[in-house]
């Protein structure tokens, strides 16, 4: 993913007015992030409780997406959707983001079962492991599984937006 700058992760937001992209708080560090190896953007809010974004490059545009969720998820192993990823004790979280537009503005909403620290790019390279879970030993290399990852973020992009 190349470097993202403040400005380019505010106004890519599509489920947010620009009151509310404007007041989220960014990535403490946009410099210390591996941008190398991430697919996609994705941090939780420390200033509130239950947030995180992800901001996803898609063509020629980003894709900037606000979610809510339970902090601490489910005490049981569960998968991520996005990275397939088995974690346990709360590894794994129901994100749940409104829909773009006239929908989204009606309360309707999409969620997905995610990495709770939105690593799900590190964890798709084995550059990082889950804490008390384990990786299955899947019989495909890192291109396969990032290519996976990809997929399962699009998929979830375009619920956000249909």
């Amino acid at each position: 993913m190349k470097r993202l700058s403040g400005p380019d992760i505010r106004t890519s937001f599509i489920n947010s007015t620009k009151g509310d992209a404007t007041r989220l708080t960014l990535p403490a560090s946009l410099d210390s992030v591996p941008w190398d190896d991430i697919d996609f953007l994705g941090w939780i809010d420390p200033k509130l409780l239950g947030k995180s974004y992800l901001v996803v490059p898609q063509q020629d545009r980003l894709l900037g997406i606000a979610m809510r969720f339970k902090a601490g998820g489910p005490r049981k192993a569960q998968m991520c959707s996005i990275c397939l990823t088995t974690h346990a004790n709360g590894g794994v979280s129901l994100m749940a983001a409104a829909k773009a537009g006239e929908s989204g503005r009606r309360g309707n909403t999409v969620g997905t079962y995610i990495c709770s620290d939105l690593a799900c790019s590190l964890y798709a390279r084995k550059k990082k492991t889950p804490a008390l879970g384990r990786q299955f030993k899947e019989d495909f290399n890192v291109e396969n599984r990032t290519a996976t990852l990809r997929d399962n973020v699009d998929a979830f992009v375009g619920r956000v937006l249909s």
